[in-house]
């Protein structure tokens, strides 16, 4: 399934730019967003197969943005990703207890988000 489609949030287009690189490369369609609403509305409107979240972002939060897609009937089937430089373990249980399906901390290595975006992508197909 390397067609899916996956949406990249963070608010650093540096960040956003390596991320589109790794999974375009790796044959996945790319939707970025560059904060919290931009997220939410992508979500809604793009469809994608998973979602690559930060959690400090403008407008509304990593941890808000999961809490309302995961208890949304509508998209709570989409595997969701943190991906922050929050490495606590607290930070880590929110974002978890917010129904985060993985929890990565940057820097991340290419291959480990890989393996992360196929093992989700994987189990979210059944």
């Amino acid at each position: 399934m390397a067609s899916a489609r996956i949406l990249a949030v963070d608010d650093s287009p540096t960040i956003l730019a390596m991320l589109e690189e790794i999974l375009v490369s790796a044959g996945y369609e790319v939707l970025t967003a560059e904060d919290g609403a931009e997220a939410l509305e992508s979500a809604r409107n793009g469809k994608p197969d998973l979602i690559l979240l930060d959690v400090m972002l403008p407008k509304l939060d990593g941890y808000r943005v999961c809490r309302l897609l995961k208890f949304d009937q509508k998209y709570k089937a989409i595997p969701i990703i943190m991906l922050t430089a929050k490495a606590e373990e607290q930070s880590m249980a929110t974002g978890l207890r917010t129904g985060a399906d993985q929890y990565l901390t940057k820097p991340v290595e290419p291959e480990r988000l890989l393996e992360a975006v196929a093992d989700e992508l994987a189990r979210a197909e059944g």
